[in-house]
């Protein structure tokens, strides 16, 4: 059983705030609103941590190329939930997302999740899905 306390989920709003500032008039943001329209904060919590086990299962692959076929259908499990919830995530957009997770607040958040390294190898993997599938 996994523990998520890690992603600090008293954070959300001010993930949000940023999110509107930096990506508001966008037309994932948009799609993000219609699809988050009506959610609770539990139903936004039980997704947070869905994607957050999407995440986490980059953990126990890093010992593999990030090139290899189950860490590429991981990023396409990724890419797809998020597609589903959230907004399409397009490669320019999953590209940006992997940059993301590198940065101090992801990676701790996601390493305490999927184990010490699982951000960076998520990003590297992440990386080689965007080079292999352009748009």
């Amino acid at each position: 059983e996994m523990d998520f306390s890690a992603f600090d989920t008293t954070k959300i709003e001010a993930y949000e705030e940023q999110a509107r500032k930096n990506w508001g008039t966008t037309e994932a943001y948009h799609e993000y609103e219609q699809k988050s329209r009506g959610r609770s904060r539990n139903e936004e919590k039980d997704l947070g941590e869905q994607l957050m086990t999407v995440i986490a299962g980059f953990g126990p692959l890093k010992d593999q190329d990030p090139a290899a076929d189950e860490v590429q259908k991981r990023v396409e499990m990724l890419r797809g939930f998020i597609t589903d919830h959230y907004y399409r995530c397009t490669v320019p957009v999953l590209k940006q997302l992997g940059m993301m997770y590198t940065t101090d607040e992801f990676r701790r958040n996601i390493d305490a999740a999927g184990g010490a390294g699982t951000a960076e190898f998520a990003a590297e993997a992440i990386e080689e899905y965007c080079r292999e599938n352009k748009e």
